[in-house]
């Protein structure tokens, strides 16, 4: 049975990271003691749900756990230096500060070292996630014991709305458009000048008109989704974005 380690201090260990290609001995000190950290560890780098979901939402409400008192967050993987530093870069998570478990001293001490034979891993460290305080671990979620790689209660969404229930989460965007597209220079001037990221499929490169026509049931441009609700045009892109405001 994992233990959840609530009240405890976190395991006191020497972590050896590689930057600017040299070795530096990170502590446990370092990186706790003062400050109020976010941690999730997970099975290993470049491995399907962490790269796809655990690391990209972390990143992504990053500013938003900076809004309510988080001042850095750790992801953390029994994997030696050299693959830490080139997943994070992999990543693109600027956010996160990717921390080498090489030997597994960390993740043994604090009970979440598991054998992962049955996939050719070794010894690695069980998923979860937990916020610690100056050292101590003030909450923790455990991933339920079951096999496979379970992925229930570790995310970013669950620990910050423990943390903060009403924090305002960013709206997540897509957008269909064309090259060329004055009304999509319209809609994307203005989902930039209300400060919105967004991701945009461009039709003719990323997909056919026939994918656009069977997502939305029109060829126009621009089509635009937010939070999965079909929004429309620029036109109503304009209406939306005044809704917010008002």
């Amino acid at each position: 049975m994992l233990e959840n380690r609530e009240g405890q201090k976190v395991p006191n260990v020497t972590f050896r990271t590689r930057q600017n290609n040299d070795w530096v001995d990170v502590t446990t000190d370092d990186i706790f003691k003062g400050k109020t950290v976010a941690v999730f560890s997970l099975p290993g780098a470049f491995t399907p749900t962490c790269s796809s979901s655990h690391v990209p939402r972390f990143n992504e409400l990053a500013p938003v756990f900076k809004e309510h008192g988080v001042d850095e967050i750790v992801c953390l993987s029994v994997n030696d230096a050299f693959v830490m530093n080139e997943w994070a870069e992999d990543q693109n998570a600027d956010q996160i500060r990717f921390i080498p478990d090489g030997n597994g001293d960390f993740t043994e001490g604090m009970g979440m070292l598991v054998d992962k034979d049955d996939l050719g891993f070794g010894k690695r460290s069980w998923r979860y996630s937990m916020l610690v305080k100056d050292g101590t671990i003030e909450k923790m979620f455990i991933e339920p014991q079951k096999p496979g790689d379970p992925y229930e209660v570790s995310d970013a969404d669950t620990m910050l709305d423990w943390l903060a229930p009403d924090a305002k989460k960013p709206h997540s965007i897509m957008m269909f458009s064309r090259k060329g597209c004055p009304f999509c220079a319209r809609a994307k001037g203005m989902l930039n000048d209300a400060g919105l990221e967004f991701d945009e499929i461009v039709v003719g490169e990323d997909v056919t008109l026939r994918a656009l026509r069977a997502v939305t049931q029109t060829e126009t441009v621009p089509q635009v989704y937010i939070d999965g609700q079909h929004i429309g045009g620029s036109d109503k892109v304009e209406q939306w974005l005044k809704q917010q405001q008002s």
